[in-house]
């Protein structure tokens, strides 16, 4: 009898031993599942993370990129990286500047400036490239000039393919778009009407 029960005891005892054996490889399992999944997850945040966002720089010269493109029926002239047309003021022969930020000249015909930490503006297709050079303002900023005249951009352009300011009269000069040759653009025939006079964009700045 007694071998008997012993016999019984083992075996309950063996089943025991197996069910919590079950148990305890379970909840490994179990563990390891979440853990997987924990680190994949993880990663995925990390492989984000760590992807570099795009920035501005490729087309962060496009400011001070000079070429030359065929605007309407201006001609072939100065345009910058965005293919906004650019533009001079007559009064500025020689690279005397008359267009300021204190007349309120710079809020109307943005200047062609290169950032702090560029030195050169950059050359694009279809101009002479030993005529883009840079002039230091008073003021310490560096403007970008071809042939001796500052350049600068107009407000009142939509966008690329534009010459609204052709032939206005501001700022103690005429604004002209500028050809390759570093010269006012023969464009009188183009300038809107409503430019040359008092109205517009015209004499009352």
């Amino acid at each position: 009898m007694n071998s008997t029960k012993t016999g019984r005891g083992q075996t309950l005892t063996r089943g025991l031993i197996a069910v919590a054996g079950l148990a305890v490889v379970g909840a490994a399992c179990g563990s390891s599942t979440h853990s997987a999944s924990s680190t994949g997850s993880t990663g995925s945040t990390g492989t984000s993370a760590s992807t570099p966002s795009p920035t501005a720089a490729p087309g962060s010269a496009a400011a001070y990129t000079v070429s030359a493109q065929k605007v309407g029926n201006a001609g072939t002239v100065l345009v910058n990286g965005k293919g906004r047309t650019l533009y001079l003021l007559s009064s500025e022969k020689g690279g005397k500047i008359t267009c300021t930020d204190a007349n309120g000249c710079t809020a109307v015909w943005p200047p062609v400036e290169l950032p702090s930490g560029v030195s050169q503006p950059v050359a694009g297709s279809g101009i002479n490239a030993s005529m883009l050079t840079t002039l230091r303002t008073s003021t310490g900023d560096l403007y970008v000039t071809y042939g001796g005249w500052p350049l600068y951009t107009f407000s009142g352009d939509s966008g690329a393919g534009t010459a609204n300011g052709i032939g206005i009269t501001s700022f103690g000069g005429t604004w002209h778009a500028v050809d390759t040759s570093g010269n006012p653009a023969s464009t009188a025939s183009t300038a809107p009407a409503s430019n040359t006079g008092g109205g517009g964009y015209g004499g009352g700045y």
